[in-house]
């Protein structure tokens, strides 16, 4: 019987939170994508280590006093590739949950199929929320096609990260592996929080080149946030930077990308930023603990 994943995490001890960690790799050597996305990810990021373990993920995580939300992607259909074994994934959460927090993954274009897995994860398992990749799993989020998989997620009750904007997937292949950019428009999502009301949304990145949409969205939609993972903050389009710093404080989430991107990294240019004392635990801590639930 799979183990299931229950909270461990004090989040009063904690310096922040990343909220987005890629597990690669699982206990049977099995790659999350196929090879050939794998070391052009790594070419395009210049990434050290692109596979390290969940419990090696979990060790990093603790020694820097940060707990981290990990997930893996199901693309199944699109890209031909089983994912990584997303129940071992949460099993390994769960056997580090003061650090680690899971989410769930399904493939939306197995339509009956992805409910049941998506109930599944949620309720047996114990996964905390749900990662969503368009581009990468080839569909268009406000299709009304997917609208009875985000009113499953709707009433269950957690957060789902949709990627958005540019893709480090599949850059630099002919016709990028097949991967379509516009799928990830956050504008796709807008349609998805005005219908779908209570599903809390997280656009995934900054969105460029779509950065005014997203910021835009999540200023208008009380049900969406911005997670600032994958890039590096020196590189933060501007219009960014200043609505984090206003309007959208409460909205954006410290995100990093790891393996791709290590949490020193992103905090090192992160503490560049003009942004406001008051700003930066909101960015790095105090927004994801009330969007997760962790308060206690």
């Amino acid at each position: 019987m799979a183990t299931r994943y229950e909270l461990g995490i004090d989040a009063t001890a904690l310096d922040a939170i990343d909220m987005h960690v890629h597990l690669e790799v699982d206990s049977c050597g099995h790659g999350s994508l196929p090879e050939a996305l794998t070391e052009a990810s790594a070419k395009y990021f210049k990434s050290e280590d692109r596979t390290p373990s969940l419990d090696r993920i979990a060790e990093v995580y603790r020694e820097l006093n940060m707990a981290a939300v990990v997930f893996t992607v199901d693309a199944r259909t699109q890209l031909k590739h089983e994912p990584n074994s997303i129940p071992e994934l949460i099993e390994g959460a769960a056997r580090n949950n003061d650090v680690l927090i899971p989410f769930g993954s399904v493939d939306p274009r197995t339509g009956e199929d992805a409910i049941a897995g998506a109930k599944h994860q949620a309720v047996e398992l114990g996964a905390r929320g749900f990662k969503f990749h368009p581009s990468l799993q080839g569909f268009d989020p406000s299709n009304e096609t997917f609208y009875p998989l985000w009113e499953t997620l709707q009433e269950l009750g957690l957060p789902c990260i949709f990627h958005t904007g540019q893709n480090g997937m599949g850059a630099g292949l002919p016709g990028g592996y097949g991967i379509k950019l516009a799928f990830s428009n956050p504008l796709l999502l807008d349609a998805v929080a005005a219908d779908f009301p209570g599903l809390q949304i997280i656009m995934a990145h900054p969105s460029v080149p779509w950065q005014d949409e997203a910021n835009s969205i999540a200023t208008h939609k009380s049900n969406v946030f911005i997670d600032l993972s994958g890039w590096s903050p020196k590189y933060f389009p501007e219009s960014l930077v200043k609505a984090s710093n206003s309007v959208l404080q409460d909205k954006v989430l410290f995100g990093t990308d790891f393996p791709l991107i290590t949490p020193q990294k992103w905090l090192g240019a992160f503490a560049d930023l003009p942004l406001k004392d008051e700003v930066r635990p909101k960015i790095l801590l105090d927004n994801a603990v009330r969007l997760l639930g962790l308060g206690g």
